[in-house]
């Protein structure tokens, strides 16, 4: 992996990719954050060596570099999932690429079903401590000491500081932030009630498909990291309706606006 890294690293350079800040993983959700960003350059995933590509209908697979509130960023315009058949390892890659290019923060987004019935669809929450069910671990991997601790510490892996800054900023300007844990699970399937009954047992307020391997990953290479969650449904075992995925998107954007005032001001204050 370590070849593939320095080669990949050393393409994304020579594009013009010097020395960002940030990296930014824009889930459903946050797309129109690239609006407010002066785009300076931007590569396709399938022209970028070793890259795997989004196949998600509503995932667009880009690599951006640019400008956003005096910052310098880098940004994924859509991100890759376990249930697309890649490895944690393939989804991961991209968050070790960013990091060797230089960011020192990871802020990521992504959609989410409330489990929490007290949160409703089209809110946001902030996430402050993940369960993973995903039946591995992208550090899983022959070598892996090579790239930092293997037995990375996980007692804190989103950054209190930045958390902290997001719930000001949410405050300032009206925005319900929840805050609450977040179980990634494989997917694509939706779940069963059986299995919504189970995740609220066991803590979680929220279930996506992504985010927690490029946390873990993220940890590992000892970069802060924050993440939001558009909260897009609402799961509740004893009133389960079926899933409208038009209905999803919607939410999505609805909470858009909101989205990326938390991330611009975040930035902002960095």
């Amino acid at each position: 992996m370590l070849k593939y890294i320095e080669e990949t690293a050393e393409y994304l350079e020579e594009k013009g990719f010097k020395s960002p800040e940030i990296g930014i993983i824009l889930g459903t959700g946050l797309g129109q954050l690239l609006n407010h960003i002066e785009i300076l350059k931007e590569v396709s995933y399938n022209h970028i060596p070793n890259f795997p590509t989004a196949t998600v209908e509503f995932h667009k697979g880009k690599l951006i570099y640019g400008n956003l509130e005096g910052k310098k960023v880098i940004v994924m315009q859509g991100r890759f999932h376990l249930y697309e058949g890649y490895t944690l390892q393939d989804v991961t890659f991209p968050v070790r690429i960013m990091e060797k290019l230089g960011i020192k923060t990871l802020l990521v987004s992504n959609a989410a079903g409330a489990i929490n019935l007290n949160f409703k669809k089209g809110e946001l929450m902030l996430i402050d401590d993940h369960i993973n069910l995903q039946g591995s671990s992208p550090l899983a991997f022959k070598g892996v000491s090579l790239l930092g601790e293997r037995f990375t510490d996980m007692s804190a892996p989103y950054d209190k500081k930045l958390n902290n800054t997001f719930e000001s900023i949410a405050k300032t300007h009206n925005i319900t932030l929840h805050k609450g844990v977040y179980a990634s699970v494989v997917g694509p399937q939706l779940e069963t009630r059986a299995e919504y009954r189970m995740l609220k047992i066991i803590g979680a307020d929220a279930v996506g498909m992504s985010t927690v391997p490029e946390i873990i990953v993220a940890n590992h290479l000892n970069l802060k990291v924050a993440a939001v969650s558009v909260l897009t449904d609402e799961c509740d075992p004893d009133n389960l309706e079926p899933v409208n995925i038009d209905d999803i998107i919607a939410n999505a954007a609805k909470a858009e606006p909101n989205m990326i005032t938390l991330f611009k001001e975040l930035i902002n204050s960095l």
